[in-house]
């Protein structure tokens, strides 16, 4: 690992501080560096406040360093004045010389403009350093911005013989047949925080009558997305509770409520394209899809998706309703206790 890659890194790791709360922004760290001693440092921490660059200059006691100093980011420093000013510009003035990028940043609006002025005014600039950890740490923000979807991660639990759920009839109760143990599902709602979307198909909204929220773990529920072509969700179920932002997607117009919007799509065309263009409507960065079966083999089929997480239970259900099936191997297997947890890119 050189120099700059070591530095690259810290940066990387402040960003990951960020994770949640920086929507629609991206995740971005920075650190300064005078002869191999790092002098400031920072991170972008909510959307609407200071970028990574303005905390790790604010953070330099002594500013006559500056000058001297190496300021290492990420992500392309902005050039454009949005909720705050340009952090290209704030570089300039603060006569830092040397600039070291991972990453050069995908939205139109900065690509390759925040290098330019570096240069213009006099920067010596270097780019992509570490910059697949870079683009990783902005999988969401980077898709959403050249693919003009959202990130999609698939999630589902399944029984070591493959099934989701356990056969239903009129006479069941409308609750999940839990199959992960209580660590897989803190993980879960752990990823739900991470994320600022979840969808869920009808069955599974139907059956389970889930709240799709954080319970288990702190930080912003997020949006939840529910299909209900006919409208058939009883009112007093948890997804219509207008507790949080909910979109329920049907071919029924309704009226908009404070919490609950209704957006009619055409059932009879390619329903995945038309959620992914809705989500990107909404500005939403990223989506888990939870379920159910059905909904979640329809994305794996229109190759709509970028990760998936399969948790395993150690429990059988001897038939019911089949787990959707990807035809990849796993790029990631590991143990939560008695579950063992698939990881799948796309």
């Amino acid at each position: 690992m050189n120099i700059h890659e070591k530095y690259i890194k810290r940066c990387i790791e402040l960003a990951k501080n960020g994770l949640g709360k920086t929507y629609p922004n991206p995740m971005v760290g920075s650190v300064i560096v005078l002869n191999n001693v790092i002098i400031g440092e920072g991170w972008h921490q909510k959307a609407g406040e200071p970028h990574a660059e303005v905390h790790a200059i604010n953070s330099v006691k002594d500013k006559s360093q500056l000058k001297n100093a190496t300021i290492y980011v990420s992500l392309e420093p902005c050039s454009h004045f949005g909720k705050t000013p340009p952090c290209s510009n704030l570089i300039v003035a603060s006569r830092i010389k040397n600039v070291v990028i991972g990453v050069i940043d995908s939205n139109s609006i900065v690509s390759g403009r925040g290098v330019e002025y570096l240069k213009t005014n006099g920067c010596n600039v270097v780019v992509g350093v570490l910059e697949n950890e870079c683009f990783e740490l902005n999988k969401r923000f980077f898709t959403f911005h050249t693919k003009k979807r959202p990130f999609i991660i698939l999630k589902w639990a399944e029984t070591t013989d493959g099934f989701m759920d356990k056969k239903r009839d009129e006479n069941s109760e409308n609750s999940p047949n839990w199959i992960s143990n209580m660590y897989s599902q803190q993980l879960v709602h752990k990823m739900r925080a991470s994320e600022q979307a979840i969808l869920v198909g009808t069955t599974t909204a139907l059956n389970d009558n889930p709240s799709l929220t954080i319970r288990s773990w702190t930080g912003n529920n997020p949006v939840r997305i529910v299909i209900d072509k006919i409208l058939k969700l009883p009112k007093n179920y948890n997804l219509l509770d207008n507790s949080e932002l909910t979109v329920i997607l049907t071919e029924k117009p309704s009226l908009n409520l404070k919490k609950l919007y209704f957006e009619v799509i055409n059932f009879e065309k390619n329903i995945i394209k038309q959620i992914c263009d809705i989500l990107y409507k909404y500005e939403i960065q990223s989506v888990i899809i939870e379920g159910g079966a059905k909904t979640l083999q329809s994305f794996i089929n229109e190759n709509l998706w970028d990760e998936a997480y399969v948790f395993v239970g150690n429990t059988l259900f001897k038939g019911g309703l089949k787990s959707p099936q990807i035809k990849k191997a796993p790029i990631e297997i590991k143990k939560i206790s008695t579950d063992t947890l698939k990881v799948y890119k796309n």
